[in-house]
């Protein structure tokens, strides 16, 4: 079974990566094993001149892994756009229980959105619309949440992507 997906999608400096860096505790805490995938809609680069595995990826290669005893990181060549989940197909095993992802605001992926009164408004795909968070009133016909309401959202989210492995599985990873 392949790993779901849940979007947060905003408007740029609506909280998006705040609210998520908040509501993966509350997952992991219930035994959930998260990954998240960003995606940085005006490029981005991480890689630093100079280094290694800068100088491997000037010399030509399409890919570049960095290991080092518990930590990973690779820097590859993709195409245009990636959809999320050729990410989780090509890059991410199975082993988790669910993908956040930021960002991917017209996909049908099952999405919560955030909505700031200083932000603006966002057009978003109603499609899989599970949830909103926001400081001012919302009319949706979805759940609507406060900023501060993490627990709520998470419950949302344990209760729409439940665990799917054993539970002694889980405790055995924690």
């Amino acid at each position: 079974m392949a790993v779901p997906i849940l979007c947060f999608v905003g408007r740029s400096n609506s909280g998006k990566t705040t609210f998520i860096e908040r509501v993966i505790p509350e997952l992991v805490r219930s035994g959930y094993k998260v990954a998240t995938v960003k995606h940085a809609g005006h490029g981005f680069d991480l890689d630093t001149e100079g280094k290694d595995s800068w100088r491997h990826k000037q010399a030509g290669a399409s890919s570049v892994v960095i290991l080092s005893k518990g930590s990973m990181a690779m820097f590859a060549d993709v195409s245009d756009q990636m959809h999320v989940e050729e990410v989780r197909d090509r890059f991410l095993d199975g082993s988790y229980d669910l993908i956040i992802a930021e960002g991917w605001k017209n996909e049908g992926y099952p999405k919560i959105v955030i909505i700031r009164e200083q932000a603006g408004e966002i057009t978003v795909s109603p499609e899989g619309l599970l949830a909103v968070v926001s400081d001012k009133p919302v009319d949706l016909h979805v759940p609507v949440f406060g900023l501060d309401d993490v627990p709520s959202v998470a419950a949302l989210i344990m209760k729409h992507f439940p665990l799917q492995r054993p539970q002694a599985e889980h405790e055995l990873e924690a």
